[in-house]
């Protein structure tokens, strides 16, 4: 989860003839599958796709992320830069102690990643749903641990077993002083 602070804005308040401030309030915001769902609602397209959204479907998913129960409809127009790049941060962190090694090269399905998917996904790894307030980044380390875990072993090649032997032989022979 993510907080940030947003600036309270002023304004001429014409019946009292002042500048009259609206006080700041603290946004917690959450990049997850539930935001995730509700923007695939309101536009009915993929949001992890590589088209590109524009600046009002862009603010629309910040909206969707916002936590709060109660917050001025005008607040994300009050968002500075500084918040946007907040969010942004956020949102491309990774969430998670988890690295991955080099992995083989997989060919690209051309899968578009949907909420719905993403919820297939937790249903055929048994991930309980009180996850789908994590972040997505680490949502998606889980189901990624889920699925090499759940894989076969790659057979090795002929040519990667007979090389694997003549390392493990070379191995042997230096370890024990012998020449064969």
């Amino acid at each position: 989860m993510l907080t940030i602070i947003v600036d309270g804005t002023e304004y001429y308040n014409e019946e009292t003839e002042t500048f009259e401030t609206v006080g700041t309030i603290e946004l917690r915001l959450e990049h997850s599958l539930i935001s995730l769902s509700k923007w695939e609602s309101k536009h009915q397209k993929p949001f992890l796709s590589n088209s590109t959204k524009t600046s009002d479907e862009i603010l629309y998913y910040i909206r969707c992320m916002i936590l709060n129960e109660d917050f001025p409809d005008d607040i994300i127009s009050r968002l500075s830069q500084r918040n946007l790049d907040q969010i942004n941060a956020y949102i491309e962190s990774k969430e998670s102690a988890t690295t991955f090694g080099k992995l083989p090269e997989q060919k690209a399905r051309g899968e578009i990643i949907t909420s719905e998917l993403i919820y297939y996904w937790m249903v055929a790894f048994t991930i309980p749903f009180e996850c789908e307030t994590w972040h997505l980044n680490r949502l998606f380390a889980l189901v990624r641990i889920c699925n090499i875990k759940n894989s076969k072993p790659k057979k090795m090649s002929k040519s990667e077993l007979a090389m694997r032997n003549r390392e493990l032989n070379a191995q042997r022979r230096a370890e024990l002083n012998t020449r064969g």
